[in-house]
């Protein structure tokens, strides 16, 4: 493919969320079997919407669509640290562990903001 219309696979954006759901994966495999319907089910879908909905707005053939698309992924974010902040309330988790999975998401977010951003100027025609 050429330079202009880079791999999924080699978007930083993609690249990171990838590396939270992974890590988000990790976790939950900790959780208590209690969970399994409840918390574990939840973590799971809303880390594999992250970097599903980067995937298919990357697949879209206009800006705006895949902006929506990024705004669905970076909304499952947020529902992660939801579920990160019941997960700490519950004691599931170590605050050490929370800080660093919420340090992720952070900077995921960062990323997709970033990526919105440069889509809408794309857009706009100001590159």
């Amino acid at each position: 493919m050429s330079d202009k219309f880079p791999r999924l696979e080699d978007l930083e954006t993609w690249k990171k969320c990838r590396g939270l759901r992974i890590n988000i994966r990790k976790f939950i495999k900790t959780l208590p079997p209690e969970e399994k319907f409840k918390l574990t089910d939840q973590l799971t879908r809303a880390s594999r919407s992250i970097t599903n909905n980067i995937s298919e707005g990357y697949g879209r053939f206009h800006y705006q669509e895949n902006i929506q698309f990024l705004r669905t992924s970076r909304g499952s974010i947020y529902e992660c640290i939801d579920d990160l902040y019941i997960s700490l309330d519950e004691q599931y988790i170590s605050q050490e562990n929370f800080n660093s999975l919420y340090n992720d998401c952070q900077s995921c977010i960062k990323l997709i903001n970033g990526y919105i951003k440069y889509l809408k100027n794309r857009k706009d025609g100001s590159d």
